[in-house]
């Protein structure tokens, strides 16, 4: 057992008393059964654990005495804390101390007493466990009974000090979770806990701030927060996600508490807690109705500008032709010109944003600029085989602007000038690189002028400079073969 510091004044002992609360051990089972022990040790009527308080002594846990407190000062366990060891009385009437004392002269008539002081880590002397009898007892205790009063001492404290600790834990584990209160409530999010059944159990402060409602409890309680028109795909993707315990995510509208609807994003995730693997679901719920009405004003300016660009391909289409008609010796150009004009078209139409298909690769893409290029039975005559992957916005107008040239080209002199014949276009996939081969087949022979055209140029700018690709070509018995080599991390960046 600590020992009593001398240093400790009595509103510092009186502070670490206070610490242990010893309200909830009145009466405390472990205690009692140490206080039982003591009677029968030293073979008294009266046992009890005291604590010396501000004006009382409180008989915390007692055995055969029936009052709860009585006055510090006739307290005989006020004597017994001045010291570290057990103090004995052993006849009350001889003792200056307590020949006068009202518990002595009277009710409960003690004669004889031992008490062995209390005395915390830090020093301070809180009480005792002591015995009492009503008659003197000239020769004390014996040594196995001071010995044994001197162990039921540490175990009192240990029950004493278990009490703390676990005080001081529980307080430790009660800020925490303010402190996590405070911090969830905080957050712009509305954040949620439901258990594996989808029972929701907690929302913090933003729900009610938000929808300006109690918190649900079940799924339908939810569903009134819910539009009408998402209803049905925000509760089929839940339910997938609490049969397969898959994470959740929806947009949808959610009620505020002004009668408005915003969009919001709903996340969720399922945690498995304990060994038996029970699962429960965190998550949240963020307004992004700012960021979903400001893509929708992009996606109509998207529209707007998709409809005057379109206009001006074809405004410029309609002046090129008419320009040719009034002077027939620039027919040819205003004809490669409008090709290209429309071929720049269609890749628009592949990146734009709005109502109508949008492509999402590059095979797609480019079976759309060739579509122009079928036989009489509508058949393709450039062939689209092997690999595939993402294309970027960006990469769209290079791209369509190269295999133009390469099909405009070969209408003129090449494979798809003539009948019977056709281009194969392969993709292959080489790791970080994608190489498309263009190889025409059934068309008349070919061969290197050694003269460099615009479309030549043409082409090995848009390879090099905004593909950051590689390109060769090569002029063989059966037609054209050219291959281009261009980074995949360029086609869909």
């Amino acid at each position: 057992m600590p020992l009593r510091s001398p240093s400790l004044d009595d509103a510092t002992r009186l502070h670490v008393l206070e610490s242990f609360e010893p309200d909830a051990l009145e009466d405390d089972p472990e205690l009692a059964a140490m206080v039982g022990f003591a009677a029968r040790l030293c073979d008294v009527p009266v046992s009890m654990v005291t604590l010396v308080e501000e004006a009382r002594q409180r008989l915390l846990v007692r055995e055969g005495i029936d009052e709860r407190e009585t006055p510090r000062e006739v307290s005989f366990c006020t004597h017994a804390i001045t010291s570290d060891e057990i103090m004995e009385v052993r006849d009350a009437l001889d003792d200056p101390r307590f020949a006068n004392n009202p518990l002595v002269t009277g009710s409960p008539d003690i004669r004889f007493y031992a008490g062995q002081p209390l005395i915390s880590e830090e020093g301070a002397p809180l009480g005792t466990i002591c015995v009492i009898d009503v008659k003197p007892r000239p020769e004390g205790l014996t040594d196995l009974q001071r010995e044994g009063m001197a162990v039921l001492g540490v175990a009192v404290m240990r029950r004493l000090d278990a009490r703390r600790a676990d005080l001081r834990a529980r307080r430790a584990i009660e800020e925490r979770e303010m402190r996590l209160r405070r911090m969830i409530d905080g957050v712009p999010q509305i954040a949620w806990s439901a258990d594996a059944a989808g029972i929701f159990d907690y929302f913090n402060r933003r729900w009610q701030e938000l929808t300006g409602a109690v918190p649900p409890l079940l799924a339908d309680d939810w569903r009134a927060f819910i539009h009408p028109e998402d209803q049905t795909q925000v509760f089929e993707k839940w339910q997938v996600s609490l049969d397969e315990g898959v994470e959740f995510e929806a947009q949808y509208r959610l009620r505020y508490a002004d009668g408005n609807w915003g969009w919001v994003l709903g996340q969720a995730q399922p945690v498995t807690e304990g060994r038996g693997g029970t699962r429960r679901w965190f998550g949240t719920i963020t307004d992004i109705d700012e960021v979903h009405r400001l893509s929708e004003s992009r996606e109509l300016l998207s529209k707007e500008l998709s409809h005057r660009i379109k206009n001006i391909f074809a405004v410029v289409i309609g002046l090129a032709m008419l320009k040719a008609r009034n002077t027939p010796e620039h027919l040819p150009f205003a004809e490669e010109l409008t090709g290209t004009l429309r071929s720049l078209g269609r890749a628009h139409e592949f990146v734009r944003a709005g109502s109508g298909p949008v492509e999402e690769n590059l095979q797609q893409l480019l079976a759309a600029l060739f579509s122009p290029y079928s036989d009489q039975a509508g058949s393709p005559l450039v062939r689209l085989t092997g690999a595939d992957c993402a294309i970027a916005p960006h990469t769209a107008t290079p791209i369509a602007l190269v295999f133009h040239e390469l099909a405009t080209n070969s209408a003129k002199y090449g494979a798809l000038s003539c009948d019977g014949g056709h281009v194969e276009l392969g993709i292959e996939d080489r790791g970080e690189a994608l190489a498309l081969v263009w190889c025409e087949l059934g068309g008349p022979p070919v061969a290197d002028g050694g003269k460099r055209g615009f479309g030549s140029r043409l082409v090995e700018m848009a390879v090099t400079g905004q593909l950051q690709g590689s390109w060769e070509r090569h002029f063989l018995a059966d037609g054209l073969r050219v291959e281009l080599t261009i980074p995949k991390a360029v086609i869909a960046r």
